[in-house]
């Protein structure tokens, strides 16, 4: 465990390959389900590079507000979130000194050339982030580089390679973070994962 900074925790190899490997399957099994993943278009009508499937609730990438259905692609309702997914977050937040009940996950797909700008994660409910829950981020497949910077946009950011089988977690006065991803680093994934690199972020609505 590596307190970056105050409510900042990064776990690093927090999942043993084995369990990687079983996520992953987890993970394209629902992706390619009933209710798949999708590119999402956000506010201002440009596509995102990554697939997304949300589980438990939809994050809506034109109103950035969540909701049950899938009201800005095809109005299906967002599939429950896995009770082996959910442990694992609450676990991880709990060893991090945070408690939390996470009721959604944001499940992005990355292949080599998908990137995510630097952004806050600011939708969820003002009640959760004024009381910091956190954040937990789950890597699984080819490494990234990630970037973390302050609570202004204007702040510098720093980088950190987040590999399969880490967890991340930003909770508490680290809660409002901006952060993004710049590259993944393709060819690392370990056997039985990748290619690509799935990133599973809970959050408590």
């Amino acid at each position: 465990m590596v307190r970056i900074a105050d409510g900042l925790v990064l776990f690093e190899r927090r999942l043993p390959q084995a369990e990687q490997r079983e996520l992953w399957q987890m993970c394209r099994a629902l992706a390619d389900g009933p209710v798949p993943m999708y590119t999402p278009t956000v506010r201002g009508g440009k596509k995102m590079s990554v697939g997304m499937l949300c589980l438990g609730r939809h994050w809506n990438g034109l109103t950035y507000a969540y909701e049950e259905c899938r009201s800005d692609h095809d109005g299906l309702a967002a599939p429950p979130l896995p009770a082996r997914f959910e442990a694992i977050a609450r676990a991880t937040a709990g060893d991090a000194g945070f408690e939390m009940q996470p009721d959604l996950c944001i499940m992005n797909y990355y292949t080599d050339v998908a990137r995510m700008g630097v952004h806050q994660d600011k939708d969820e409910r003002p009640e959760t982030i004024a009381a910091g829950v956190p954040i937990v981020s789950i890597s699984l497949g080819d490494a990234a580089r990630f970037v973390i910077g302050g609570l202004s946009r204007r702040d510098p950011t720093n980088p950190l390679i987040l590999r399969s089988g880490d967890v991340l977690v930003m909770g508490g006065p680290s809660r409002l973070r901006y952060h993004g991803v710049t590259r993944i680093l393709s060819g690392t994934a370990p056997e039985g994962t990748g290619p690509g690199r799935f990133n599973l972020t809970f959050r408590q609505y």
